[in-house]
């Protein structure tokens, strides 16, 4: 029988594939272990989010020698966060709208294996709030997860690249979007959803990864039916929760556009089988246009993996007045604590306070400040007797809500795009610290009325952004010891650090700048080992992996993201971008718009 040329190509292709993927790769499900070793399989290592590696090849003595191996242009010039995934041979790499996915061959100087390019509506992308991001794509059973900013879930064929199965998740038209990264856990894939800016309803969903076929999915509020909370099961700091409680912290139907969208990242404890995650802000962001504590906006989930059922939840934020987004990732540790082990949960929120509780109970252990610039709130109510236990204590200067008028309130910090905001933190379990990205900004908000229109933006506020009183820098790079709440070292930024940390057995910490310098510090002292400046500013995530006996480091470049909207998106007006624009108007004297990966190794001898 006579085979046609193009098929007989197709078909050599995919064998190779095969073999560079390799037998234990595509048996690859899950990322239950405790680091990330020779492949980076999911978008933050692994399924704790710890982002820590246990490659040593790179350490605090040699890490000053690291060399450009090579480079990969995605030809994308938008902000590029997340990180590629290495499985075997191959690199995953991800790139902005229109979201386009390369295989990379790295047995072969990176040649292009395949490449998938969605075909999507380009009025998507005035819907997409804060540049047209996306944080990376997932691995599991032979087949790439890639969430498109227009909601639809896709599967492709590892080897290939063609599409196995695809599903629309929610409605762009509406405001919906996705630029979450994926996670994939046993036979299920679980994404959430972009939109609180536009009034879209926040949710976690599992599907299936055999078919796409919707498992469950929980909604961030509503009726219990809805968000999956049983009354009879769930607690919030140790107490039942009460039925429909969620609905109850509303006025009237407003919970229908009530926002607490669950863009950020999510975590997986195999032991308690649960999924880690957080919801963000309210809508609007006009706060006295929604009375009440607006559950379950601001708040971290723990839900069963299997089911979505909410075992534990607590609420950060009630009332949110300030968008302090909680979506940021849920790092999961095992630490001793006055003595006892404890099987932890790190989160450092948008709202300035990083906190830590138990995975398994949801009981809060610390809650501190982890920028001294933070005013907002006094503190954390810590006293289990109190009425007010576990509720920030707000200061009245600093509410956007005074005697049911708008006003413009000055001189608040953290600004609203938080202390940190999705960019990761990670985690040593050698020296014990979190290394965290963070923004040391303030502002002036002014709320103003709105009203909600479908697929048109429901914010409600304007907003100028600036460093915190007398001082000059936007940002700072921090180890905290979460056991006690305190910052180790602090390494000051001129602009907000807004790529993922990456830590190593190697006892090095890497982070990117907004600048678009990688930087290697000693994971001990803090003290600078290395920096290289890329083609554009970073806010992707650094990542390593190992490939024929030597590790390398790679990290995306592409200024973007909120802090980069100005010259992402060509913006001006300094107002514009939520206050992003005016607040980071000298970014443009020291980089430019790119999209490009570059990929680091020691020299050979």
């Amino acid at each position: 029988m006579k085979r046609s040329k193009g098929k007989l190509i197709l078909s050599a292709s995919a064998v190779a594939i095969a073999a560079l993927l390799g037998s234990a790769a595509m048996a690859q499900t899950g990322t239950s272990g405790a680091a990330a070793g020779n492949d980076w399989v999911s978008p933050t290592g692994m399924d704790n989010n710890q982002r820590y590696s246990s490659l040593d090849q790179i350490t605090a003595a040699n890490v000053g020698k690291l060399q450009v191996a090579w480079t990969f242009s995605t030809g994308v010039l938008r902000g590029h966060e997340g990180a590629p995934l290495v499985i075997g041979d191959i690199m995953y790499v991800h790139a902005p709208f229109p979201n386009t996915v390369f295989a990379l061959d790295l047995a072969h100087d990176g040649k292009i294996l395949w490449k998938y390019e969605p075909k999507q509506d380009p009025n998507v992308i005035p819907v997409m709030c804060c540049d047209t991001v996306n944080r990376g794509v997932a691995y599991g059973d032979g087949k790439i997860f890639l969430h498109q900013a227009d909601t639809t879930l896709v599967a492709l064929d590892a080897k290939t690249g063609k599409v196995a199965w695809s599903v629309k998740t929610d409605d762009a038209s509406k405001g919906a979007t996705g630029t979450d990264a994926p996670m994939v856990v046993k036979d299920k894939v679980y994404v959430g959803v972009s939109g609180g800016e536009f009034g879209v309803r926040g949710w976690l969903a599992a599907y299936s990864v055999a078919d796409g076929k919707q498992v469950w999915r929980g909604y961030s509020m509503g009726p219990d039916s809805d968000t999956l909370i049983d009354p009879n099961k769930t607690t919030n700091l140790g107490k039942p929760v009460e039925a429909d409680s969620s609905i109850k912290s509303w006025q009237g139907d407003q919970w229908k556009i009530g926002g607490g969208d669950t863009w950020g990242w999510y975590s997986y404890d195999p032991t308690l089988n649960l999924i880690y995650y957080g919801s963000g802000n309210p809508s609007t962001w006009n706060p006295k246009q929604r009375p009440g504590d607006n559950k379950y906006s601001m708040t971290i989930w723990a839900r069963d993996a299997d089911t979505g059922h909410v075992k534990w939840l607590y609420q950060m934020t009630p009332h949110d007045e300030w968008d302090y987004d909680g979506v940021n990732e849920m790092i999961l540790a095992e630490q001793d604590i006055a003595g006892k082990a404890r099987k932890l949960l790190v989160h450092f929120d948008r709202n300035g306070f990083g906190y830590t509780l138990d995975r398994e109970t949801g009981e809060l252990l610390v809650a501190e400040k982890y920028d001294p610039a933070v005013n907002w709130a006094s503190k954390v109510d810590m006293d289990k007797a109190s009425p007010t236990y576990g509720r920030p204590l707000v200061l009245p200067q600093y509410s956007t809500e005074h005697n049911g008028e708008d006003v413009n309130s000055k001189n608040i910090c953290p600004a609203a795009l938080g202390t940190k905001d999705e960019q990761p933190a990670a985690f040593s379990p050698k020296t014990g610290l979190f290394y965290v990205p963070t923004n040391h900004v303030c502002m002036d908000y002014e709320p103003f009325r709105v009203s909600y229109t479908a697929g048109q933006p429901y914010v409600g506020a304007t907003l100028a952004m600036f460093p915190p009183q007398g001082q000059t820098n936007m940002g700072n790079f921090i180890a905290w010891d979460a056991r006690t709440g305190k910052i180790v070292w602090s390494l000051p930024e001129q602009f907000s650090v807004w790529s993922g940390a990456l830590a190593t057995a190697g006892d090095v910490v890497f982070y990117g700048t907004l600048e678009g310098y990688l930087k290697a510090v000693d994971a001990k002292t803090g003290k600078e080992l290395y920096k290289f400046k890329t083609p554009s500013g970073i806010i992707g995530n650094v990542m390593t992996y190992s490939h024929g006996g030597k590790q390398y480091v790679a990290v995306l470049s592409g200024v973007g993201g909120w802090a980069g909207i100005g010259l992402a998106a060509g913006l001006t007006d300094p107002h514009d971008g939520l206050g992003a624009v005016g607040g980071y108007a000298a970014l443009s004297q020291y980089t430019a718009l790119g999209g490009q990966l570059t990929v680091f190794a020691l020299p050979a001898n």
